[in-house]
């Protein structure tokens, strides 16, 4: 049984709390929001830059820059590690930027004299995401709980795909705006039990790069903006980049007002059980008379202005 808990990947962390297992949890990242009161725990990972000021070019800009030198994208404070000695850290090898990944967890692991066990995940799929809430369920004793959440999460997406059988409209989804990031992993399999099909991306597969024309020769219905880590009011303040490119007043779902964005950070960017919300929230935009009485978070999506010919 273990009994201090260092979480490196906020989605572990989220989970731990969903498993009524905090006050095991002692140290957390600078990106673990979920709840809210995880945000009171000890912090021992911070990023190397300030993201919240910077526009989506320039944050790629920054990790191109130090990704070329080699230097790192996140800060641990080891001394306060050694100081909580964990006998557990939860970490990921989905992404080496999104989270502290192998890189940040060798690091940890030569410093510490004592050699807490590690949980990596991986998940790349909505089951794999379900599935990683019973691996942690598991490691901490709560498997009947872990249970519990996974069945009800189920149900949730089976309530979904159920409703959504016959309006199937194209749609792709952004997870960055400057440059143009199609996304990838579970998004796309989320745009699939939303009822909709998903273009360019496949289910499992990386986030990767595109060209404009990409986006042109699919014709999507609906296009939904969610960068990776951004929250609404981010995505707001981002979209005036794409409102000046002719190639985007363009495209169809533009010309019909049918462009979205949505609270990436909470609902889409980290594999937890949030998750499952951004499947309904997908719903809700996809499909809204399948869904009158969906409730979703309120300032959790929104339909962006058409700008006027």
């Amino acid at each position: 049984m273990f009994n201090r808990i260092v979480s490196f990947l906020p989605s572990a962390t989220e989970i731990i709390y969903m498993l009524g297992s905090q006050d095991l949890l002692f140290g957390v990242t600078h990106q673990c929001i979920c709840p809210a009161e995880a945000k009171s725990k000890p912090q021992i990972v911070s990023s190397v830059f300030d993201s919240e000021s910077m526009a989506s070019f320039q944050i790629e800009e920054k990790i191109q820059e130090l990704s070329r030198l080699q230097n790192d994208l996140f800060i641990i404070n080891f001394d306060l590690l050694k100081e909580i000695q964990p006998d557990l850290i939860i970490s990921q090898a989905l992404c080496d930027v999104c989270s502290p990944h192998n890189k940040e967890l060798n690091k940890t692991m030569k410093f510490l004299d004592n050699k807490p066990q590690t949980l990596v995940l991986d998940p790349h799929t909505v089951e794999e995401i379900i599935e990683s809430i019973m691996i942690i369920a598991k490691a901490l004793g709560k498997e009947e709980d872990g249970l519990r959440i996974r069945d009800s999460l189920y149900r949730r997406i089976e309530k979904i795909s159920n409703a959504t059988k016959f309006k199937k409209p194209k749609v792709v989804c952004l997870e960055w705006i400057d440059p143009l990031y199609i996304c990838g992993h579970w998004v796309p399999q989320m745009v699939g039990i939303a009822g909709a099909i998903n273009g360019i991306s496949k289910v499992g597969e990386r986030s990767s790069k595109i060209d404009f024309s990409q986006i042109t020769q699919f014709d999507p219905d609906i296009i939904i903006l969610l960068p990776c880590g951004f929250d609404l009011h981010k995505v707001f303040q981002e979209y005036g980049s794409l409102q000046k490119n002719n190639q985007w007043q363009s495209l169809r779902a533009v010309q019909n007002g049918m462009v979205f964005a949505v609270d990436a950070l909470s609902y889409f960017s980290r594999p937890g059980p949030s998750i499952i919300t951004g499947i309904e929230i997908l719903a809700k935009i996809i499909n809204p008379e399948s869904f009158p009485q969906l409730m979703v978070p309120s300032n959790s999506y929104n339909r962006m202005k058409k700008e006027p010919n």
